[in-house]
């Protein structure tokens, strides 16, 4: 027996039926856009409203302003995108970044003779806090954070850079690459770091290895102790504040003044 082909008939009610569902569906997704426009915009009235009513909190708690930045992130709304209108001026926070800003720079330019350009993001913390005074208004790490990355629109000089939990701010224009980044986290918990560790640690061949090391040499980044005991030791400054602050060693202790 032979199957009965399909008539033009029931092709042409398939794609009628299938137009009539597209269609549909594309009215159901106009509506569910316009929906979540309206959310959003009520959403949004409602953060101006609480930004009104809280714009002293949120100016004088760190912990309070981080909140509220990631409120204002979940519907993409940034408050340090301009500095003019309504939440400049609402909140002043545009003129409290561009202020942080400038502390932060005058904190990397005053140790760039000792760490070459790369601090701790808790060191860069104290100082600035030490720089504002007991009666300043209180500054978080994450607001620190925040102005750094405002502050890249000045060139590729400053950046941040993870190592372990926490971050070395970079404020001088030096190319770093992944190697580098690698190799400053191999340091951070030393302070210092040699050719054969290196070389043991990530599985490089030498000349990798002495390739790195050299840049961070020649940018001002490490310093090399060629007296230490075994090999060379690359010691990078702006760690010391970190390994000071842990239990060393009193022969760690004596190497960490060159």
């Amino acid at each position: 027996m032979h199957r009965r082909g399909v008539g033009a008939g029931a092709i042409a009610k398939k794609k009628l039926a299938e137009a009539k569902y597209k269609e549909r569906g594309t009215v159901l997704a106009e509506d569910q856009i316009v929906q979540m426009s309206k959310q959003l915009e009520t959403f949004k009235s409602n953060l101006e409203e609480f930004a009104s009513k809280h714009k002293q909190e949120i100016r004088k708690n760190s912990e309070f302003r981080v909140q509220f930045q990631e409120m204002c992130a979940t519907i993409g709304v940034d408050p340090l995108a301009s500095g003019k209108g309504f939440w400049s001026e609402m909140l002043g926070v545009g003129d409290f970044y561009y202020e942080l800003g400038v502390q932060i720079v005058e904190v990397c330019l005053a140790l760039k003779h000792r760490n070459g350009g790369l601090i701790t993001l808790d060191e860069l913390h104290q100082r600035v806090l030490k720089g504002r005074g007991k009666f300043a208004q209180d500054v978080s790490q994450d607001d620190l954070m925040r102005a750094i990355k405002k502050l890249k629109v000045m060139g590729n000089g400053f950046g941040m850079i993870p190592v372990g939990g926490s971050y070395l701010v970079q404020s001088v224009p030096a190319e770093l690459n992944m190697d580098h980044t690698v190799v400053l986290q191999l340091a951070e918990k030393k302070g210092y770091v040699s050719v054969s560790e290196i070389k043991d640690s990530l599985k490089w061949e030498k000349e990798r290895a002495c390739h790195i090391l050299d840049h961070l040499l020649k940018e001002g980044l490490a310093w090399l102790d060629s007296q230490a005991p075994g090999e060379a030791q690359y010691w990078l400054p702006a760690l010391f504040s970190e390994i000071t602050s842990r239990d060393v060693t009193p022969e760690e202790a004596n190497q960490m003044t060159p």
